[in-house]
């Protein structure tokens, strides 16, 4: 007798998401609004802090040279991303595999992330140029430990009594990797994607920072220079919206690829 799911369930599923999504845009607005409020009142210099309707002015009237600093920002984003991913695993399940690779890997990964960015960006960009090769490493080292931490602790959380089984039916430590270790780890694999997705693009403007002749890091430096503070904070959602896509598109993914995770309903 096949089951159908309830129409009652799926409604209320539906509710739940939408309600999700509802308050934090409740909360977005009624902070705009205070924000336009108190500069519309003048408790603040609109070159210092412009008014709503000013950065969503600019984010229009200078299209022109936002998009192209973004297209810029989005490959170094993506391209550095996808970097720390491919490493940030390998190390992990090395880690993992290996007894020793672990003893000399584990304090090298976690010193990464006690890595002043802000004091090397330089020293990178110096040695490397001004190119994309800088901007793709620093975002690199800033996402590279969440991913190779969460791996590393997703393989090695996986069921001990599942282990046994698999070790009593003679299978080899690879096929217990592929077969239960890596599935039982994914959901951890993208909490750590999903972290090192949403800091990426600091790690890009950090490097832009550093050096960059294009970006929305360089526009934001020089927009400050010039006081054209609605350009700057045009820049700046551009930035915090790119952050929340690639974070809303791994979680999407996980959804799709980590289905027999059960969620509480929230």
């Amino acid at each position: 007798m096949t089951a159908v799911a309830s129409p009652g369930a799926a409604t209320r599923g539906r509710r739940v998401a939408a309600a999700g999504w509802l308050a934090p845009a409740l909360v977005i607005v009624a902070l705009i609004a205070v924000w336009e409020l108190i500069v519309d009142a003048g408790l603040v210099d609109p070159l210092l802090l412009p008014a709503p309707h000013a950065v969503a002015r600019a984010l229009w009237t200078d299209r022109g040279v936002l998009a192209p600093d973004l297209a810029t920002t989005t490959w170094e984003v993506l391209i550095g991303l996808a970097a720390s991913l491919v490493l940030g695993v390998a190390v992990g399940v090395l880690m993992h595999l290996r007894r020793g690779a672990e003893r000399t890997l584990r304090p090298l990964v976690i010193g990464s992330q006690a890595v002043p960015i802000l004091v090397i960006a330089p020293l990178i960009v110096l040695v490397l140029g001004f190119g994309l090769a800088p901007k793709v490493l620093i975002v690199a080292l800033v996402c590279f430990f969440p991913v190779a931490i969460n791996v590393y602790d997703g393989l090695r959380d996986t069921d001990p009594t599942a282990r046994k089984l698999l070790r009593s039916l003679d299978a080899t430590r690879w096929q217990a990797l592929w077969l239960l270790e890596a599935p039982s780890a994914l959901p951890a694999a993208f909490t750590g994607a999903k972290v090192a997705a949403a800091v990426a693009v600091t790690g890009a403007v950090f490097g832009e920072w550093s050096g960059s002749d294009s970006g929305l890091g360089h526009l934001v430096v020089n927009a400050n220079f010039q006081l054209a503070t609605a350009t700057q904070f045009a820049a700046t959602v551009l930035l915090i919206l790119e952050a929340i896509a690639l974070y809303v598109a791994f979680a999407a993914l996980e959804r799709r690829v980590v289905s027999w995770t059960p969620r509480a309903a929230r």
